[in-house]
Formats: C-alpha cells, sequence, structure tokens
C-alpha cells in the first residue's frame, strides 16, 4: 500500500490539532496518569469507526441531506459536552484525580465508553472523512473501497499515537499538578471552559 506525502501531512495535522478528543486524552493523563490516557486515545480512536465506515459507505451523505438527523445528533453532542463541563467543575468528571489513597472510581472501560461517544456525537466528522477519503483514491483505482478502508486504517493508527503521546506527555507532568490545588482548581475550570467552547463551536456548526 502506497501512501502519499500529502496524505501523511494532512493527516497528522488534522489529527495533532487540539479537539475534543485531545483534550478529553490530556484531562484523563492529568487526572488519572498513563493507562487512563491510552484509553482514552483508544476510546477516541475507536469513536471515529463509526463516521468512517460512514463515509466509506456514502452514508454521510444520508446526514448531509437530512437537516432534521444532523441536528439531533448535533444537539446531542452538545449536550454532552456541557455535561463533560459541569461535571469537570464538580470534580466527578474528565479532571476528577485519582490517587493510590483515593478509590479507582472509574474503570478502564469507563473512560473507553466516555472518549467513544465523545467522537460519535459530533456528526461534522463523518462530513469532514465524506470530503477528505476520496481526495486520496485516485479515478481510476480498481478497488476504491478497499483503498478507503485502507487509508481509513492509517489515519486511525496515526490517531491514536498521536493521542497516545498527547496522553503519556500530559501523565508525566501529573504529579506537579494534583500536589498543587490552586492548579488543579484553574485546570478544571480552564478544561471546563474548553468543554463549554467546543459544545458552542459545534452548536454553531452547519451542515
Amino acid at each position: 500500500m502506497q501512501l502519499s506525502a500529502e496524505f501523511l501531512i494532512t493527516s497528522l495535522i488534522v489529527v495533532a490539532s487540539p479537539g475534543t478528543g485531545v483534550l478529553y486524552t490530556l484531562a484523563a493523563g492529568l487526572s488519572r496518569g498513563r493507562g487512563a490516557s491510552v484509553a482514552a486515545a483508544f476510546g477516541c480512536t475507536l469513536g471515529i469507526v463509526p463516521h468512517m465506515l460512514a463515509a466509506v459507505l456514502g452514508l454521510a451523505a444520508v446526514l448531509h441531506t437530512s437537516a432534521l438527523l444532523f441536528q439531533i445528533v448535533k444537539w446531542l453532542g452538545v449536550a454532552y459536552l456541557l455535561v463533560m463541563a459541569w461535571q469537570t467543575l464538580r470534580e466527578h468528571g474528565a479532571l476528577r484525580v485519582e490517587t493510590e489513597e483515593t478509590p479507582k472510581t472509574r474503570s478502564r472501560r469507563d473512560i473507553v465508553v466516555t472518549a467513544v461517544l465523545v467522537n460519535i456525537l459530533n456528526p461534522k466528522l463523518s462530513l469532514f472523512f465524506l470530503a477528505f477519503l476520496p481526495q486520496f483514491v485516485a479515478a481510476g483505482e480498481a478497488a476504491p473501497l478497499q483503498r478507503m478502508l485502507e487509508l481509513s486504517a492509517v489515519f486511525m493508527l496515526m490517531t491514536f499515537a498521536v493521542f497516545v503521546v498527547y496522553g503519556v506527555a500530559a501523565a508525566a507532568v501529573r504529579t506537579h499538578v494534583i500536589t498543587r490545588p490552586a492548579v488543579l482548581s484553574w485546570m478544571r475550570r480552564a478544561f471546563a471552559a474548553a468543554f463549554v467552547a467546543l459544545g458552542a463551536k459545534l452548536a454553531l456548526a452547519e451542515r
């Protein structure tokens, strides 16, 4: 399988750009450590699968033409981001700190499920992949479906790798954060504000 430099560079820029998934992975690393950040990265990557399949199978076109369906998914995503912001401020969400002395309030499975929902409830992802993938499939491609699936797999691997780097980096400075209540309080407010901002951005999104 040959990959163009344009595809790899564009994919890296898209993956590394700060968004909801990156934000959640950073929060998981800061509050729960390296293992949680890897689980968050895996969940965010897994959450891309439905959007990839929708784009490859042409279902994103339905989402694009159906105003009602788009609005339903969009507002569910907005509501979920606002809930995450509230939980973060209340110390029950993404930045709930866990130490050796405190019980593990969330399993790795819970972190993965939350991360999956973060990406699934964003209808813009399906439309993005619908526009993104075909650009890198040659007009005379013998098996265009297989080619798009291959490109999707590479994109997902890049997503997981970059998110793990983000998460592990956040986990590396975790001790410096959780041992300073003032810093942790500031970060909770900052992350909550970021979730609200992303929710507002999604609310203003058009098809």
